[in-house]
């Protein structure tokens, strides 16, 4: 791709305790901007770790992580508060607040930021069409399907215009059809709005219905990445091999 890469990882390095074994070891990467990036692996191969270092939920231990040129472990609080704006992010559980309607839980972000009313009322209007929600506004996330709950998330992920889109296992907990309009959902906003996403996953079937490149992480190292085709075409190593094979049983 010509365009340049908005996210970077440099030899980066991340322990949780001094004697434990790394989460990541020496990870380098590029995801460019416009893309969807896929990063798989098994669980624990340090994936959540690596997309938590791009929003600074986790600081490295050595090497930088950098959005747009600037390395992120150097930003102060005003410096990270207006990086995050421009990163949004769904998680695997949907990180929604029960207690507030699918309308004000999309809302919220926008209110953190200290966004006028009116044109949060506007903005929320255009997201839950966007996401075909708008007959849900007024209810409760235990009122809602898991697909549902997902694209709530979405939503307010797309609150404050982010040009990085973060997904961390976002639709492992769904069904099959439901996971196919998610997926879908992401792809349109890829394509409508330029978004940047990172997908974090570890099914195979994800990366190939969705994304453009991949990295493949065992134990905290990056052991393949290249185009989805490539990957699928032309596997090099075992650990990507074992997924492939997962993923034919499963659809067996």
């Amino acid at each position: 791709m010509s365009e340049p890469a908005v996210i970077e990882f440099r030899d980066v390095q991340k322990r949780f305790a001094s004697n434990a074994e790394p989460a990541l070891a020496g990870v380098t990467l590029s995801v460019m901007r416009g893309e969807i990036f896929g990063v798989i692996g098994q669980s624990g191969a340090g994936k959540s770790t690596l997309v938590r270092l791009i929003n600074a939920l986790e600081r490295p231990g050595a090497g930088t992580v950098s959005v747009d040129g600037i390395d992120v472990a150097s930003l102060d609080a005003d410096g990270l508060r207006r990086l995050r704006r421009r990163i949004g992010m769904i998680f695997q559980n949907f990180g929604l607040l029960s207690s507030r309607t699918v309308a004000q839980n999309v809302a919220f972000p926008l209110r953190l930021a200290g966004t006028g009313r009116s044109e949060i009322d506007t903005r929320v209007d255009e997201l839950l069409a966007r996401v075909g929600l708008t007959e849900h506004a007024h209810k409760y996330p235990a009122q809602l399907s898991g697909g549902q709950k997902q694209r709530v998330g979405i939503a307010r992920a797309l609150a404050t215009r982010p040009e990085v889109l973060l997904c961390d296992e976002a639709t492992s907990a769904l069904d099959p059809e439901t996971t196919r309009s998610v997926l879908t959902l992401l792809k349109e906003l890829n394509a409508e709005l330029g978004l940047t996403i990172v997908l974090i996953t570890h099914e195979m079937e994800v990366v190939r219905r969705v994304c453009d490149r991949v990295a493949v992480l065992e134990t905290g190292r990056v052991v393949e990445t290249g185009t989805v085709g490539d990957i699928f075409s032309n596997t090099a190593h075992e650990a990507t091999r074992r997924m492939l094979g997962a993923m034919a049983e499963h659809a067996a």
